[in-house]
């Protein structure tokens, strides 16, 4: 099976945080085995990762992910084995499952991920129709795609207790829809399984629970292979009761930038890293790059021009932004012809399919 070849590939001598992993294989994978018995996993997920040579950080981490389209095709297997997984431990009897996309119609990238998540859900023996939360959509409608495959959207019926797409009864609900504008009364209280759960969705989640939640296990993780949990996570701290286009809040947001950007020169000279250290300010809830900054000097977070703060005061579907992590920078050591790369993980269940 192919692997993209990243520019850090077998490239001269394994750096030291790459070989402690090595060395320590037999007793991550009886470590991860163990969590999974523990904790259920996501349905399926994507993690953003920063390889800066030196350190292996996730960044960011998508329980709606889209990009399935990009997956190489020969990964399909791994997809398909994985899915027939999940699907046993929420639906044994497979009746069959409702797709819920997200609303931008016009995203012709977006909805080839949309077909390509159907297909692979198909071929693990799934009955899957797209199920849509447009108003506009009152019939089943097609549309063609660019890459030449078609997609159904259907609308959502409310029978009692149970969504259903013109008279198919699903056992599960799954969403590739983040809820970003809020959750829809149309799937509160269902009795089927809704994947991910509601409360993953940006109207409950927030990036800095995630990073808290994640500092606790790679704290636990470092110490078993032995290795300074900096180097597989980020720095962070939370801003809230910000407000950009009242300039409020801006103290509170310059202190932590300052704070983080002298934690990471202390580590920068603990492990003899050159480069400048610079941090992330993003919306605390929210996707699609929206509401992101980067900041090298404390001084630029405040005083930001209207542009500024018109970038930063809104995301996706108009949601304001009120909070905001501030979180480390990591340069990226790879990069595909010539630009700047940065790896994305997909998993289903708990395995990585690409």
């Amino acid at each position: 099976m192919t692997v993209p070849r990243l520019t850090t590939a077998l490239a001269g001598p394994l750096p030291d945080l790459e070989r402690k992993l090595l060395e320590s294989q037999t007793e991550v994978e009886r470590w991860l085995r163990g969590q999974w018995q523990d904790h259920a996993a996501p349905f399926y997920c994507s993690v953003d990762l920063r390889n800066s040579g030196f350190k292996l950080a996730p960044v960011d981490t998508n329980l709606f992910p889209g990009g399935f389209n990009n997956l190489n095709p020969e990964f399909q297997p791994l997809c398909v084995q994985a899915v027939m997984t999940a699907i046993e431990k929420i639906c044994p009897d497979a009746r069959g499952m409702v797709l819920i996309p997200e609303n931008h119609t016009r995203n012709q990238y977006y909805l080839q991920n949309v077909v390509t998540l159907q297909a692979m859900l198909r071929q693990a023996g799934i009955q899957v129709r797209i199920g849509t939360l447009l108003a506009d959509i009152t019939r089943p409608t097609e549309i063609q795609l660019d890459n030449g495959t078609r997609l159904k959207l259907e609308p959502l019926e409310r029978r009692g207790n149970r969504l259903a797409v013109n008279r198919f009864d699903p056992c599960v609900v799954l969403l590739n829809n983040d809820l970003t504008s809020g959750t829809p009364e149309i799937l509160m209280n269902l009795e089927q399984d809704v994947l991910p759960p509601l409360h993953a969705g940006w109207t409950v989640r927030r990036k800095s629970n995630h990073f808290a939640a994640y500092k606790e296990v790679a704290e636990e993780f470092a110490q078993l292979v032995g290795i300074d949990p900096w180097l597989i996570n980020p720095y962070f701290e939370k801003c809230g009761r910000i407000n950009f286009q009242e300039r409020k809040g801006e103290e509170c947001l310059e202190g932590y930038v300052s704070e983080i950007l002298d934690d990471i020169r202390a580590k920068y000279k603990e492990y003899g890293v050159k480069q400048d250290p610079f941090v992330i300010v993003k919306a605390d809830a929210g996707t699609y790059g929206m509401g992101v900054m980067t900041v090298k000097d404390p001084s630029e977070v405040k005083g930001l021009n209207r542009r500024q703060r018109n970038k930063m005061a809104v995301v996706k579907e108009g949601l304001e932004v009120h909070e905001v992590l501030v979180q480390e920078g990591d340069y990226t050591s790879e990069t595909v012809a010539d630009a700047p790369a940065e790896p994305v993980g997909y998993m289903i269940e708990h395995y990585v399919v690409g």
